[in-house]
């Protein structure tokens, strides 16, 4: 793998596989941070990385709840929703620190909102848009 992939998707399903494909190299400990605007398919990307990890669970974001776990696949999977964080304390109440430095995969959607407190060592996934409204470029980059 080189330190930075540049991936072009043409529809949710690719997407997904390629976030699939993607999660084969994870393994426990590791964090992969979210960024892109709203609807650019971070919640898509989280869905196709839980499949290859093996979920068999429904993955929906966990908006309200903040953090959803998976823990029915390869390895266990923690998927975070920060978006409606209100202030960084709130981290604190959720544990953050035992997830991400635990021997589970994070995924952080918006993951902007917590920059101060990930780990130097993760995955950034940048999801944009393309050209057309079902393109969007997925940029994977190794820290």
């Amino acid at each position: 793998m080189t330190p930075t992939e540049r991936h072009i998707s043409r529809s949710e399903a690719e997407t997904e596989a390629l976030a699939a494909r993607f999660a084969a190299r994870l393994q426990p400990g590791d964090t992969v941070a979210l960024y892109g605007d709203l609807g650019s398919g971070k919640t898509r990307f989280a869905k196709g990385l839980a499949a290859g990890l093996g979920v068999r669970e429904t993955v929906t974001s966990p908006t309200f709840v903040v953090v959803n776990e998976h823990r029915d696949g390869r390895l266990p999977l923690f998927h975070f929703d920060l978006y409606r964080l209100r202030n960084p304390a709130e981290l604190d109440e959720l544990g953050f620190d035992e997830y991400v430095y635990g021997e589970g995969v994070c995924i952080l959607e918006w993951a902007d909102l917590a920059a101060d407190r990930l780990p130097e060592r993760r995955y950034d996934v940048r999801l944009s848009p393309g050209e057309d409204p079902n393109e969007r470029i997925i940029t994977i980059e190794q820290r």
